[in-house]
């Protein structure tokens, strides 16, 4: 059980989340020919727009509603209505995920009821779906705002009758947890192909946001992803299986509507994690698992044994979103890292359950205030902690969202035997690159210009030596 301590500041000084209307937008990007509409002011999207393009660096299809200082005060049902409006009848958008912003949260916008009266306004727009999402950006983080659109979308696009005598097929439901990047997926969908299955990603990122030319010259909505038919069919899988607490949800109202056999798993890295999902794979398909995936099991054991004079006992700092926070913790347990600092955006049951000794809820200003007491050799996050390992004269690896100084995140896996090696490999490089320059150079005793001299390690300031 990991102890959970809360906030205690009224402020976030350098924040360590995302806001949920960004984890909605990129679960919308995973969906085929959708576009996630931002209920708030330009601003609000704009944000969301610039991160994703910073990370991804691909064009980002993001409509807002545009409320202004007039339609904030007075009300702005005529922004939604106009918005979908123009996204249904350009006729290339087949789903729209309408996204509250905190500025509308704060008016108290009905954006449930918005959408009904505009589908009874409109029913010649019947061949475009509207599913609204309560996403408001003082609560919450990334993760919580990619389950709600993921949720949303079970709720609104499963059938509640499903018909039982249907023929079941090979497809397998994946529930990939936020943070797994297209290229996590597209191993996993790999995986699953390996059993003989036919994998079916909700969201899937690994067909919209992989970094592919497209034939269009210019396309308004995602290019592709799970369909809305993958959701109006999943009665017709095997099974399904959800990675992370935060698809819980999700996964739940999934098997209540279609009583699917469901298999939830925590994590998704390391050895114990791909042990788990192999033998969930074998126990669907009835297939023995690959030759192939004893292989790389040997690759990541020889991996571990390699790496293990520079991870074992190190001490390690994390900040991420609460479902990454714990599948991180399963790939450090097993390589004896221990972990002096973990930051996280908010709570959850699954991190207080995990095997964290303590978990602070709060921001990258804890972190450093962590780090400061009880001391790290390596950092673990996104861009913003990569600069705070930089402030701090301490190594980093990067991961999560988002990735703006580091090309590619999106073509990174983490999962698998494969993915955990080259996670083990990166760790131990990055500490043995930072050793290998952090020895003091040799100054002799009679050398009178030495009593002038400080000794300060290559490459590295006075200050971070202090800190060591």
């Amino acid at each position: 059980m990991a102890e959970m301590i809360k906030r205690n500041k009224a402020l976030a000084v350098r924040p360590a989340k995302s806001s949920q209307p960004v984890g909605g937008s990129l679960a919308t990007l995973g969906l085929s020919k959708a576009i996630p509409m931002l209920h708030g002011s330009q601003g609000c999207t704009a944000f969301a727009k610039v991160f994703f393009v910073r990370h991804f660096r691909e064009p980002i299809p993001l409509q807002t509603t545009a409320m202004d200082q007039v339609s904030t005060v007075m009300g702005a049902d005529e922004n939604i209505h106009e918005g979908l409006g123009v996204l249904a009848k350009a006729g290339k958008a087949r789903l729209i995920t309408l996204l509250s912003t905190g500025l509308s949260e704060c008016q108290g916008a009905d954006i449930h009821r918005v959408v009904k009266d505009f589908r009874e306004q409109n029913p010649d727009l019947a061949h475009c779906r509207v599913v609204a999402v309560n996403t408001a950006d003082f609560k919450g983080s990334l993760e919580t705002g990619y389950a709600h659109v993921l949720g949303a979308c079970v709720r609104d696009l499963v059938p509640n009758a499903a018909d039982a005598s249907a023929p079941k097929t090979r497809r397998v439901i994946l529930m990939p947890s936020a943070h797994m990047t297209p290229a996590d997926v597209e191993v996993l969908k790999e995986m699953v192909e390996d059993f003989g299955l036919e994998p079916v990603a909700i969201p899937d990122l690994s067909v919209s946001l992989d970094g592919h030319l497209g034939d269009a010259k210019f396309n308004p909505v995602s290019e592709d992803g799970a369909t809305i038919e993958d959701f109006e069919t999943a009665h017709q899988a095997l099974g399904l299986i959800s990675f992370g607490e935060t698809q819980d949800y999700s996964a739940n109202l999934m098997v209540e509507k279609t009583g699917l056999p469901h298999t939830r798993l925590s994590g998704h890295m390391g050895m114990k994690a791909t042990d788990e999902l192999l033998m969930a794979l074998h126990k669907l398909s009835g297939q023995p698992v690959p030759a192939k995936y004893d292989r790389q099991r040997r690759q990541l054991q020889d991996c571990m044994l390699d790496t293990h004079f520079f991870l074992t006992h190190r001490r390690v700092a994390i900040a991420s979103d609460p479902d990454h926070l714990i599948a991180w913790k399963g790939l450090l347990d097993e390589v004896g890292a221990n972990v002096t600092a973990a930051v996280t955006s908010t709570g959850s049951l699954g991190l207080k359950e995990s095997s964290y000794a303590q978990v602070k809820i709060g921001d990258l200003e804890d972190l450093e205030d962590l780090v400061n007491k009880h001391g790290a050799d390596l950092l673990i996050g996104n861009t913003h902690v990569a600069d705070l390992a930089a402030e701090m004269g301490l190594a980093a690896l990067r991961c999560g969202m988002p990735v703006y100084d580091w090309i590619g995140a999106q073509t990174k896996s983490w999962i698998g035997y494969r993915g955990a090696r080259d996670a083990l490999f990166e760790l131990a490089n990055q500490l043995m690159h930072r050793e290998m320059h952090n020895v003091a150079p040799y100054r002799s005793v009679y050398n009178a210009e030495a009593d002038n001299q400080e000794t300060t390690p290559h490459g590295h300031p006075l200050q971070t030596a202090a800190r060591h």
